[in-house]
C-alpha cells in the first residue's frame, strides 16, 4: 500500500462503547468522495444512476471527467450534506450534495475559472441504467419558452427543457433545473449499458476570476425489493480453515500509531499480522554490514520500531509477514523514485549485477529478527512488485527473486518462504503466472496474496482461489480494504457507504476465495477504523467507528473454521459460512445491501439448536441479540436494512 498520513498525538483509551452512537445524519444520496453520485436510497434499496462533472475540449473527442483516483479530491460531510472539492485542469468545482426528503437531493454545483480557458463546455453528466430504463417514458418540461439555435452534435439529441423525467416500469428518475437548458441525449446503441444525459453549466470562452453555478433538485424512487430472502447452508461439504480477521502494522505515524495498535490488538482477535522491512535504514550502504552496525548500537530508529512490532506480535503467537516497500539506492536501478514517472510507471527494477547483496541483506534482517527479538518471520515479500510500490520486477523476475532468496533463506537455515504475488490488485494475476509453472520457485513459495483494492468481479477473485488450489497453499489478502485513495479523504471512512462497501467484499472473499486471513489495511492510524485522538485531525477522544465493529464481529469468527457453501437467493445479500464439525459450531455472516426483508437459512444440522444473533449497522455496533431458535434445519428472522449481520452458534 502506498497511503500515507501524518496526524496529531493524542492519548489512547481503552475500549469504552458497547454500541455504535452515530454523530453525523448520513445522507441517502450515495455520494462517492471524488464528486460522483452512485444513486439514492429509499428504505436502504439504492436507485442507481451515475453522475459526473465533465469537461468537453476543443470537441467531444477530448473528455475530461471526475473519477475515482483520477483527480485529487477532498470530501467532507456536515450533517446531511456532503461537500466535494476538486479540479480538473483549471477549472476547480464545489459540490455540494443535501437530503432533502424521501428519495430527493439537492445538488449545487460551483465552476471557478483559474485561467483563461476555451472549452466547447462543463456539464453535469448523468448514465442512467439500460436495464432499468431503456423502455422508459421520457417526459420534458419548459415552465418558460426561449428560441434554440444549436449546432446538432454528431451523435446526441438536444432538447431544451428546465426539468425531465424517465419512468421505468420498476423505477423513476427526475431532475429539475432553476432554468431551462440545453440537454443532450447521447444515443444508446445496443451495446452501451447506458443512457447518457449532459446538461450544461458553462461553455465557450472562460475568463480567469469568472465563477458559473447550477443548482438541481434530483429525485429517485421505485419499487422496494423487500422480498423474502432464502440463504441455503451445505453443512455437509468441506473447505479450507479460516484463520481470522489480519492486519497491517506498517507504521508510519509515529506520535498516532500506538493508540490505534493498542485498542485494535486489545480489543479484536488478531489471526495474521504484516509489518515492514524498512530496508534503505536497515542497509542504506552495499558495503556496510547492517548487523554488526545494529549491534553496535546504531540501530536506525524506524528499523527499531519496526521490529519491535513484529516482536509484539510474535509474543501474541500472531504469524508475521514481512514486507519490503522502499529500497535502498544501492539495490535498484535508476534514481529512486516514489511516485509514478512521466510515463506513470512506478518504482525501481532491482540491480541484478547486486543480487548476492540483496539477498543477503533481507536475510540478515530476518535473521537478526529471530536472534534478537525472537521472531519467526513466515512469508517475505516486496509489497505490490506488480506495480512497483517500490520494487518493480515482471512476472518472471518475480519467480527469479522467489528462487534465488529462497535458497538464500534456507541455506541459512530459516524456515521463511515468499509470498507469491502480493499483488497490488487482484487483476493483475497474470503476474504469478510464471512462478506458478516454475517447479524450482515452487519450492521456496508459501502462500499466494494478492490486495483487494481493485478487481472484486466474481471471476478475477476466483483465479485466485483456483491458483491457491493448483499450489496447494494458503491464499491471504494481503492487504484488505476499497480504495487506495482515501487517506486523501479520510472523512470517507465513517461514510455508511464506505463500511457497508468494505464489509461486503470481505463477506464475498470469504465466500469466493476462501481466504486463511484478510489482513485489514491498516490497524494503525493510516486507515484508521478508529476515530478522535487527533487522528486526520480530529480530535476527541478515541472511539471505535461502525468499521472497527465490523472487524471487531469479523474477528469474532472462532479460530479453526472451516469454510461451507452458503448461497443468497437475492442480489443484494451477500453471505460466508465457517464451520467447525468437531464441536458443531458455526458462524454465518450476512451483508445485506438493500432494504429491509424476512430470511431463511435452511440447510443447518441437526446438531444447531439455536443461533445468537450479532448485528452492526449505522445506529448499532456488534449489538447481541436474544438466541433463535432452529426448527426442522431452518431458522427465520428479519434482516434489518443496509446491515452486517452474524449468526454463530455459541
Amino acid at each position: 500500500m502506498r497511503a500515507s498520513t501524518i496526524c496529531k498525538q493524542a492519548a489512547f483509551i481503552t475500549l469504552a462503547f458497547l454500541l455504535l452512537i452515530p454523530v453525523k445524519l448520513f445522507a441517502q444520496a450515495e455520494l462517492m468522495p471524488y464528486g460522483n453520485l452512485n444513486g439514492i436510497r429509499v428504505k436502504g434499496q439504492l436507485m442507481p444512476f451515475n453522475t459526473n462533472l465533465t469537461v468537453v475540449g476543443e470537441s467531444w473527442a477530448k473528455i475530461k471527467f471526475t473519477a475515482k483516483e483520477v483527480q485529487q479530491p477532498k470530501f467532507k460531510r456536515d450533517g446531511n450534506t456532503g461537500i466535494v472539492n476538486t479540479n480538473i485542469d483549471s477549472l476547480y468545482f464545489t459540490e455540494t450534495v443535501e437530503d432533502i426528503g424521501r428519495g430527493e437531493i439537492r445538488l449545487n454545483i460551483k465552476c471557478d475559472v483559474k485561467k483563461d480557458t476555451v472549452i466547447k463546455g462543463v456539464y453535469l453528466g448523468i448514465r442512467l441504467p439500460k436495464d432499468i430504463y431503456d423502455n422508459s417514458t421520457v417526459k420534458l418540461k419548459t415552465v418558460t419558452s426561449g428560441p434554440v439555435i444549436l449546432k446538432t452534435e454528431p451523435g446526441y439529441n438536444v432538447d431544451y427543457s428546465n426539468e425531465i423525467t424517465f419512468t421505468a416500469p420498476a423505477q423513476k428518475f427526475n431532475i429539475k433545473l432553476k432554468e431551462a437548458s440545453v440537454i443532450l441525449r447521447q444515443d444508446s446503441s445496443e451495446n452501451k449499458k447506458y443512457i447518457q444525459l449532459y446538461i450544461p453549466i458553462c461553455s465557450g470562452i472562460l475568463h480567469k476570476g469568472e465563477v458559473f453555478e447550477k443548482t438541481y433538485t434530483i429525485r429517485a424512487d421505485g419499487k422496494i425489493d423487500d422480498l423474502p430472502a432464502v440463504l441455503q447452508l451445505d453443512s455437509a461439504a468441506t473447505g479450507s480453515t479460516f484463520a481470522g480477521l489480519g492486519g497491517n502494522f506498517r507504521l508510519q505515524n509515529m506520535q498516532t500509531d500506538p493508540q490505534v495498535i493498542d485498542y485494535c490488538l486489545a480489543n479484536l482477535r488478531v489471526a495474521w499480522g504484516r509489518v515492514e522491512l524498512p530496508w534503505r535504514n536497515w542497509q542504506p550502504d552495499r558495503d556496510t554490514d547492517p548487523t554488526a552496525s545494529a549491534d553496535s548500537g546504531k540501530l536506525n530508529e524506524h528499523v527499531k520500531k519496526s521490529m519491535e512490532m513484529a516482536q509484539r506480535l510474535g509474543k501474541m503467537n500472531i504469524p508475521v509477514i514481512l514486507s519490503a516497500w522502499a529500497p535502498p539506492q544501492w539495490a535498484v536501478v535508476g534514481p529512486l523514485q516514489y511516485r509514478p514517472n512521466a510515463a506513470g510507471v512506478w518504482g525501481n527494477p532491482l540491480n541484478k549485477a547486486n543480487m548476492p547483496q540483496i539477498y543477503k541483506s533481507i536475510t540478515d534482517y530476518i535473521l537478526y529478527l529471530k536472534t534478537h527479538y525472537g521472531v519467526e518471520v513466515k512469508y517475505f515479500s516486496f509489497n505490490e512488485s506488480d506495480l512497483g510500490i517500490n520494487v518493480r520486477q515482471t512476472g518472471e523476475e518475480h519467480a527469479d527473486l522467489i528462487k534465488g532468496l529462497g535458497a538464500y533463506l534456507a541455506s541459512k537455515g530459516l524456515g521463511t518462504k515468499l509470498l507469491l504475488g502480493d499483488n497490488s490488485d487482484a487483476t493483475t494475476y497474470k503476474f504469478i503466472y510464471p512462478a506458478m509453472n516454475d517447479a524450482e520457485a515452487r519450492k521456496y513459495i508459501g502462500a499466494i496474496s494478492f490486495h483487494s483494492w481493485r478487481g472484486w468481479d466474481t471471476p478475477t477473485l476466483q483465479r485466485w482461489a483456483e491458483a491457491a488450489k493448483t499450489l496447494n497453499v494458503p491464499l491471504l489478502v494481503g492487504e484488505g480494504s476499497i480504495d487506495a485513495a482515501a487517506w486523501a479523504y479520510p472523512a470517507y471512512f465513517e461514510e455508511e457507504s464506505y463500511a457497508l462497501e468494505e464489509i461486503n467484499l470481505y463477506t464475498r472473499l470469504l465466500a469466493i476465495c476462501r481466504p486463511l486471513s484478510i489482513l485489514q489495511w491498516q490497524l494503525t492510524a493510516d486507515y484508521s477504523p478508529l476515530t478522535g485522538g487527533g487522528i486526520f485531525g480530529n480530535e476527541g477522544e478515541l472511539k471505535p467507528t461502525r468499521r472497527f465493529w465490523q472487524l471487531k464481529q469479523l474477528a469474532s469468527t472462532p479460530e479453526g473454521m472451516i469454510y461451507r457453501p452458503f448461497t443468497a437467493d437475492r442480489q443484494d445479500i451477500s453471505c460466508a459460512a465457517l464451520a467447525n464439525a468437531a464441536n458443531d459450531r458455526y458462524t454465518l455472516h450476512i451483508v445485506n445491501n438493500g432494504a429491509a426483508r424476512g430470511i431463511t437459512i435452511k440447510g443447518l444440522p441437526n446438531a444447531v439448536k439455536q443461533l445468537t444473533v450479532y448485528l452492526t449497522d449505522k445506529n448499532h455496533g456488534m449489538k447481541k441479540s436474544k438466541q433463535i431458535k432452529v426448527a426442522r434445519h431452518e431458522v427465520s428472522f428479519k434482516l434489518d436494512a443496509r446491515c452486517f449481520t452474524t449468526l454463530m452458534v455459541n
